[in-house]
């Protein structure tokens, strides 16, 4: 069955806009949210993003920025990255993520509370005042992670919204969360880069299917419940086109939490790491899940509300 984009019929409950995982078939919601948010006058938040990015980025939901990084930085996160990788405590911490199968470190979380230099780094003005203009808000980190893509056995990720996760899981309510991936290694077409679709970030897909109890023990590692169905994907995707992220070790990505991505599996010699920083609006906490029988811990879904100082 092809999915008719539509408006909210009806919700579990009154406060949730974004109903997923409650119906039996899937739908796609025209997102009510603004993109770029005013502050609290109603004006934009001044910051480093000049105007036509930003303007890209309400239309994409996206944004690039090349040499986010120096060349030494890069260096100084690389060596912090195997240091975090050879530790045996934080290997055999439970916010470590392996691989299905190899047992290959995948991603580890709320790694800005295990490394120093990576909380500095979410506090730096290049990285906070970007997400504050953004969200038009002072931000706290809903989440962060390294994530690690060896050469020739790394997984890929399947398509799927962010915000629908954390929204059905963790209990988001509004699409008012950005996220920067700082590349530390080379992004090649061809090394399991993320695709984009971009523009999706305006459209919700609801999916399909009830989140069992402890579901992000398997989800981190291959998610099934809270994908698109195909027929969702394949409007989008004549409707957007796919973009994909490529360049130098030290460029960024920051996108929106509602667009539409994935990542192909890489087997290629060449591995492929990033820091990953979910930065959330302060004005934009928590709530109990939307679909889910019990909240995602917080090492994934911080649910303390910490504005990010310099």
């Amino acid at each position: 069955m092809t999915t008719v984009e539509m408006s909210t019929t009806g919700t579990v409950r009154p406060d949730d806009q974004y109903p997923t995982r409650v119906n039996g078939h899937p739908a796609m919601l025209r997102r009510p949210d603004p993109v770029v948010w005013p502050g609290p006058d109603g004006t934009p938040v001044p910051g480093p993003i000049d105007n036509d990015i930003l303007t890209s980025y309400d239309a994409k939901g996206f944004l690039t920025i090349p040499g986010l990084l120096s060349a030494e930085e890069v260096q100084e996160f690389r060596a912090e990255l195997n240091r975090l990788v050879e530790d045996p405590e934080v290997v055999n911490d439970e916010r470590t993520i392996v691989e299905k199968g190899s047992r290959r470190v995948r991603s580890i979380f709320e790694v800005h509370k295990i490394s120093p230099k990576i909380a500095a780094l979410a506090r730096d003005e290049r990285v906070l005042d970007r997400a504050r203009q953004l969200l038009g808000s002072e931000v706290y980190i809903h989440q962060s992670r390294i994530n690690y893509m060896p050469g020739f056995r790394g997984k890929g990720f399947y398509w799927h919204s962010d915000f629908e996760t954390w929204h059905a899981e963790d209990g988001m309510p509004a699409m008012r969360a950005v996220s920067i991936s700082i590349a530390l290694t080379d992004n090649y077409p061809y090394n399991g880069g993320l695709m984009i679709m971009p523009g999706s970030h305006r459209t919700f897909v609801s999916c399909v299917g009830e989140t069992p109890a402890d579901h992000y023990r398997e989800s981190l590692k291959e998610q099934e419940i809270g994908t698109p169905d195909e027929d969702s994907l394949s409007v989008l995707a004549a409707r957007y086109g796919i973009e994909q992220f490529t360049g130098p070790a030290g460029s960024a990505l920051m996108f929106d939490s509602n667009c539409m991505h994935g990542s192909g599996s890489n087997i290629t010699p060449f591995p492929r790491s990033n820091i990953f920083i979910v930065f959330n609006s302060v004005e934009n906490a928590l709530v109990s899940p939307f679909s889910a029988p019990s909240p995602r811990p917080p090492f994934i879904a911080a649910r303390e509300v910490e504005p990010v100082r310099r």
